[in-house]
């Protein structure tokens, strides 16, 4: 095999487009399939169901082929997370599949990590290595010297069959960067995740931080663009004004860190003016009289000291908002302010929401995409594992889920050998060279790595410091196992033949398991029969499927006062917690804040990227802004500085140089970096060297309860370069 240098490695993959322009890759196989279903005529064209993966909400499309090939996206109106839309990444999506950049066979490393230097290689033997490398770290350290990670996706059922399989302990996945002080919240208040929300009726809206306009949740984006429409009012808190501030009735410049103290406010008032449900309180939550006794001290005048918001407009909107009861909602968000007190900040707002008795209208019983009506391959069980986790899951972390865990504290121990030392990694759609606050931390978790090897479509960052890379087919070519939404199973299937020797992530983990001696585990002969296997109790066909997009489900009825806590009820005061010693009533916690000369450094969604995935994708680039850090207009001028100067930030673990924005869309106090730029890897030729990566100056913080990372508690400096 001959060296690949990065060249060859971008004429690899322009040729490759170029190959597909001139119709080398018409699929057989798929418009084969796609005639038998009625969805393309003889000559290739037509329009066929499947789902994107531009992000995890996974909205439906009909895509639009000509000739074998894919010419427009568009939104499906069967799917309830599209409704016949699509957003701008959405609409983009095709560009990723056809990107000139895409990985279209498998490559191994042939220079130093980093370098750039791989060879291709054939899947037998890419696969050989990966599975050699992976039983000898077994069979010299244990399965718990393998760490596995991956963002949420539909073939990650096989992902985490593969981990458990091999008997490892080790799963990082993005939501302790994301969400997990909120989830972690739910499960002590309620019993559950996240409660579902409706947007049907509601009058006023509290929205905590979270920019919905902006964001990858786009049914919800919807709905409440409508409910707003329909006369609704939104209060957004928010230190920066984002799009989403742009929609509210008012927009609150909270100070960084203090969204506990606001919320605590609210609940005072709520209390003091007796403004709460006392029948819905009393029937189906505990710990009232507790909360009662402790939230005085929490007045509107303390809150607006902490906060900067002023005292009377605390009280008015606690006011506005329990008038408004049962048709208010205290929208959750996913982050909040993003500090180590953020746990208590979204424990508060599942009691503020309780407190006004809105269950059932505007909040409501837990949805999911867990359906009983379909079925799956057997498989033996699990082997016991008794290695301790690396990220402190349970033994630090009790409340955190399995699931879940903690990304960063899990990147760190890796670099301490606690409670052990990690050998491999083994990464599928994920990047955690670009994700983990402080990346020079994860270079340096990469090097102490025997062997890494990452499944994905592009050579993104943690791909370029991979021993193998696996090349995925892309969402456009592929089968993923179904996507249950109540009565309906969503089916994302090729609408095109895969490019090169890409592969579906069912058929690499299949394929690598088998290699493993783990056969058993993945007893499906291809990704048709594990479709076929999850229908067999619907009686519904593939072909079915395939043709229409979906299956209908019995549906069942959903209960809408039942909470999985210890006392069966809404815990206002949280028993686990309490037994555990940590506050079990939400209480003021202080947040640290920047000295004399220094900035919050904020972070979060734009509408044209999803976090670390889409930056190389050349439609999105065409019309996405150059990155550039915000600091407010005011703050600019006092130090000297103006529009689209390059400046240094400067944090305790990083320095990074980028351009100013001068804006009066922020505070004073704080500045903000779009994520996802400043890749490292030469293998994108779009997205390498745009920006800068906030990455490089995020210091990692660990809320000791949800094991959320606290991403806006770094503070940088800012100066003319």
């Amino acid at each position: 095999m001959t060296t690949l240098s990065r060249r060859d490695f971008l004429k690899m993959g322009g040729a490759a487009a170029a190959a597909l322009a001139v119709g080398q890759f018409v699929p057989p196989s798929v418009a084969q399939a796609a005639l038998a279903t009625g969805q393309v005529n003889a000559q290739g064209d037509g329009e066929i169901a499947t789902m994107c993966e531009m992000c995890v909400w996974r909205c439906g499309v009909l895509a639009k082929v000509r000739g074998g090939k894919v010419v427009k996206l568009d939104g499906n109106p069967d799917h309830p997370h599209s409704n016949g839309k699509l957003c701008p990444r959405g609409q983009a999506g095709l560009a990723t599949t056809y990107d000139p950049d895409r990985v279209l066979s498998p490559l191994v490393r042939v220079g130093k990590r980093g370098e750039g230097k791989f060879r291709e290689a054939s899947w037998e033997e890419a696969l050989d290595i990966v599975a050699w490398n992976m039983l000898e770290i077994k069979k010299k350290y244990g399965p718990e010297a393998m760490v596995f990670s991956s963002t949420h996706n539909l073939s990650q059922v096989q992902f985490e069959n593969l981990l458990q399989a091999y008997g490892s302990p080790n799963y990082g996945t993005q939501r302790s960067l994301c969400f997990n002080a909120m989830i972690v919240a739910n499960l002590m208040t309620y019993g559950m995740e996240e409660p579902g929300r409706s947007y049907e009726g509601v009058k006023y809206i509290i929205l905590t931080g979270r920019n919905l306009a902006e964001a990858i949740s786009n049914s919800e984006t919807g709905t409440l663009i409508d409910a707003i429409d329909r006369g609704a009012k939104l209060v957004y808190i928010d230190p920066r004004f984002t799009k989403t501030a742009g929609k509210a009735a008012e927009w609150l410049p909270i100070r960084p860190g203090t969204d506990l103290a606001l919320h605590l406010a609210f609940i005072n008032v709520i209390i003091s003016e007796k403004r709460y449900n006392a029948e819905f309180v009393a029937q189906y939550t505990t710990g009232f009289d507790e909360l009662a006794a402790s939230i005085g001290q929490y007045t509107p005048e303390w809150a607006a000291e902490k906060t900067g918001i002023p005292a009377e407009t605390i009280r008015r909107i606690a006011q506005e908002f329990s008038d408004a009861a049962p048709n208010a909602l205290a929208h959750n968000g996913w982050r909040t302010s993003n500090f180590v007190n953020s746990f208590q900040t979204e424990r508060a707002i599942t009691i503020l929401n309780a407190l006004v008795g809105n269950w059932g209208v505007t909040h409501l019983p837990a949805g999911g995409e867990e359906s009983g009506a379909l079925g799956k391959p057997p498989q033996p069980g699990y082997p016991r594992i008794s290695a301790l986790r690396l990220d402190g899951v349970p033994w630090k972390y009790p409340f955190v889920p399995l699931k879940l865990g903690v990304f960063q504290e899990l990147r760190d121990n890796i670099l301490k050998d606690d409670p052990y030392q990690a050998h491999g990694w083994f990464i599928s759609r994920q990047n955690p060279a670009q994700s983990i606050p402080d990346r020079r931390k994860t270079l340096q978790a990469f090097a102490k790595m025997d062997f890494i090897a990452t499944v994905d479509v592009i050579m993104n960052d943690t791909s370029w410091f991979s021993d193998v890379v696996l090349p995925e087919a892309s969402y456009l070519e592929r089968y993923d196992p179904l996507m249950p939404m109540g009565a309906k199973a969503f089916i994302r299937q090729p609408v095109i033949e895969p490019q090169g020797q890409a592969k579906s992530a069912l058929w690499i983990f299949k394929q690598l398991g088998e290699r493993l001696g783990l056969g058993d585990y993945f007893q499906y002969a291809d990704e048709e029969d594990y479709l076929n296997q999850q229908l067999a109790p619907t009686g519904v066909s593939l072909e079915e499927v395939r043709a229409k997009g979906y299956a209908e489900l019995p549906e069942g009825e959903a209960e809408v006062y039942k909470w999985n806590t210890p006392s069966g009820k809404i815990e206002i005061k949280s028993s686990t917690l309490e037994k555990a010693g940590f506050a079990a009533i939400p209480t003021w916690e202080e947040p640290p804040a920047p000295k004399s000369g220094e900035f919050y450094l904020l972070t979060g969604k734009d509408a044209r990227q999803t976090q670390f995935a889409t930056h190389n994708n050349l439609l999105l680039k065409k019309y996405d802004d150059e990155p550039r850090i915000w600091m407010n207009a005011k703050t600019a001028s006092e130090n000297g500085l103006v529009d689209d100067d390059l400046v240094e930030v400067t944090s305790e673990v990083g320095k990074i140089k980028v351009h100013l924005e001068v804006t009066q869309a922020i505070r004073p106090d704080c500045v903000y970096m779009t994520p996802g730029f400043g890749h490292l890897s030469m293998g994108l030729t779009t997205a390498y060297g745009l920006g800068a990566s906030d990455s490089d100056l995020h210091i990692s913080y660990t809320d000791p309860i949800s094991g959320g990372q606290a991403l806006s508690q770094t503070f940088v400096t800012v100066r003319k370069a």
